[in-house]
């Protein structure tokens, strides 16, 4: 590359801008979780309700990244995100405005479609920034925006609930802020380094990927996402993993409150903090990847995902009136391991599709995450209505050690499928 300090400066700019912008996806959609407690103790929905409306948005969700998956490929990331989010803060204003069942769901549901606008295009373009051979530590960085959303949602949501501003405003402020942050995602994030005036990268194979270039079509993207026995092993493994990363991040707040008799402000807390061990987990697993694995994320997912259930566990296990400082340990300990499972599949799958099929393929693993809605929504909402959250609890923590051996059966897989492009 001619001018590598030109390319690195562009290249940075993405990933700082572009994590910015998809931190703000999460704003408007972790969000509902710390209203849930409120929207449920004015009656406005029930549990089953609200274990319903999660199940189907997160299915649309899934559906959402999947079909557009397709789209992102073809099209110009940059405008596709910047209309996802605007659209996206259209339906957390919508929804905060209502008080019927049925328009909740509608709205939140819709939402659902519009954040699925968000991460297929990120996943094309991180691959046209990023080397292969960088791309499970810088993308584990980058990955880290979902945290930060999170913790934006939860420390955000908590400080207006804490001024007594009440759950709508827990959709109005973060629907404004991520209007703004539409505008900047439109001006700022470059769909690649020929948008930024920069040389493209230099990739193994390169000659491979030039004919594909010249001719590419969606069958060809098919051919290398569903022929790829890798990518579905870990698209299959991505349910579990979505399970253990929602019960708690979806349902925290309230089963903490319910469960453990911990305020919904301190919960909030402990939330975050999970949050926060999440971005050094996420973090440490990209460059464990590259350091010992060789870029091979299916075996750091076996490790993460063994501790993982080890700390879900314990925190089932925990008695209680146990000492706050000990179970907000052990979340932070569940946090720091299934989130580096949950950015590491983006990459693995990305690689093995190679960046002409990056965005399918993690539509495809996207889609088979967002299934487990099913069980953490409307199951986990069953579970505890029928069993109570101890039940609940610990079917959450057993899906880990599941996805875990599903991990076991792709633990010989290259680092990526460059070379059978």
């Amino acid at each position: 590359m001619k001018d590598e300090k030109k390319f690195r400066k562009a290249q940075f700019s993405f990933i700082f801008c572009s994590m910015i912008v998809y931190a703000f996806f999460y704003l408007t959609r972790k969000n509902l979780s710390m209203a849930m407690p409120g929207m449920l103790e004015e009656k406005v929905i029930s549990t089953y309700a609200v274990g319903t409306m999660l199940s189907l948005h997160g299915i649309l969700y899934g559906l959402s990244r999947f079909v557009n998956g397709f789209w992102a490929d073809r099209l110009n990331g940059r405008i596709f995100m910047t209309v996802g989010l605007a659209l996206s803060a259209l339906m957390n204003f919508c929804f905060g405005c209502t008080s019927v069942s049925l328009l909740f769901a509608i709205f939140w549901i819709l939402n659902g479609w519009t954040q699925g606008m968000g991460f297929p295009p990120c996943a094309k373009m991180l691959t046209h920034w990023i080397h292969p051979k960088e791309l499970a530590t810088k993308m584990s960085i980058w990955n880290t925006s979902h945290s930060f959303g999170a913790v934006m949602a939860l420390g955000l949501c908590s400080l207006l609930l804490g001024l007594g501003f009440g759950w709508r405003w827990c959709f109005y402020v973060p629907a404004a802020l991520a209007l703004a942050v539409a505008v900047f995602c439109f001006f700022k994030v470059k769909d690649s380094p020929t948008e930024a005036g920069v040389e493209e990268l230099e990739i193994e194979g390169k000659e491979v990927k030039r004919e594909m270039k010249s001719g590419v079509t969606t069958k060809d993207r098919m051919r290398l996402v569903f022929t790829n026995k890798v990518i579905w092993m870990v698209a299959i493994a991505n349910f579990f993993v979505y399970i253990i990363r929602f019960g708690f991040l979806d349902w925290g707040p309230t089963f903490l409150k319910q469960f453990k008799n911990i305020p919904v402000s301190k919960g909030g807390l402990m939330i975050i903090a999970f949050e926060l061990a999440a971005v050094i987990g996420t973090i440490f697993a990209g460059w464990a990847t590259d350091r010992w694995f060789r870029g091979r994320g299916v075996r750091t997912c076996v490790f993460c995902m063994l501790f993982a259930a080890l700390f879900a566990f314990g925190f089932w296990f925990l008695p209680q009136g146990a000492p706050i400082w000990q179970a907000t340990a052990l979340l932070m300990g569940a946090g720091f391991c299934i989130y580096g499972p949950q950015a590491l599949i983006g990459i693995i799958v990305a690689n093995q599709a190679t960046n002409e099929a990056a965005a399918m393929a993690n539509g495809f693993a996207g889609i088979m995450g967002y299934l487990s809605t099913l069980v953490s929504g409307i199951g986990i909402a069953f579970m505890k209505e029928t069993f109570g959250w101890g039940a609940a609890l610990f079917a959450i923590a057993a899906m880990a050690l599941v996805g875990m051996v599903i991990m076991l059966f792709a633990w010989n897989a290259r680092a990526n499928g460059y070379k059978n492009a």
